[in-house]
């Protein structure tokens, strides 16, 4: 086995372990927050995902899953990634601050009964911080995605954490967890309808 074989299978082990440890970790709060989700798309209201970089990749995509679908064919269901914007994003940021780029767009799109979700590696991005502040004030449920916690596990109402310094292996467990939320969230809503588990989602 050469040396980069061997790295690539000691880098997928220990991508496996991360994630292993932080799904049991924190199952209990995937349920919990997989149940609030659905419990506010049910009564009419909605789900606001934001983060920086990757993680605001991870707030489009998970978004997509919830409009489009993930595993079974039914209704869109309410996400809006706030990261997408360009125009809003550009426009927040040099008129007022980098900071303000998610919490104006709670401020304006958030109503109670609400779910904002904040993805943070660091779990202290302030722009992050700020929107998760403006949510509890306006009495959405605040949830954050993090890495060892950060402010973020403070600030939030709940919060999913990994336990690693990798930043690569906290994004691609956020990932994970967002998935495992979709699912749960349609078994909640649409228990009968469950397709074939072999069967492919959208891209």
């Amino acid at each position: 086995m050469s040396e980069l074989e061997r790295w690539v299978r000691e880098a997928l082990e220990e991508s496996i372990r991360v994630k292993t440890e932080a799904v049991t970790d924190n199952l209990h709060r995937i349920i919990r927050l997989a149940e609030t989700i659905a419990d506010s798309l049910k009564a009419g209201n909605k789900l606001l995902i934001f983060g920086n970089g990757g993680s605001a990749a991870d707030a489009q995509h998970l978004a997509a899953e919830f409009v489009n679908r993930f595993r079974i064919e039914r209704p869109p269901l309410a996400a809006i990634s706030l990261a997408t914007d360009t125009s809003i994003l550009t426009s927040i940021g040099n008129d007022d601050s980098f900071d303000a780029v998610f919490a104006k767009q709670v401020r304006a799109l958030g109503r109670r009964g609400d779910v904002a979700l904040g993805i943070s590696t660091s779990g202290n991005s302030p722009n992050i911080l700020t929107a998760v502040m403006a949510a509890r004030e306006m009495g959405l449920f605040s949830a954050g995605f993090t890495g060892r916690g950060g402010r973020l596990a403070t600030l939030a109402d709940l919060t999913l954490s990994v336990n690693c310094d990798v930043t690569a292996h906290v994004q691609e467990t956020h990932i994970v967890y967002g998935h495992m939320l979709c699912d749960l969230v349609d078994r909640i809503l649409y228990p009968d309808q469950f397709i074939s588990p072999g069967r492919q989602t959208s891209a």
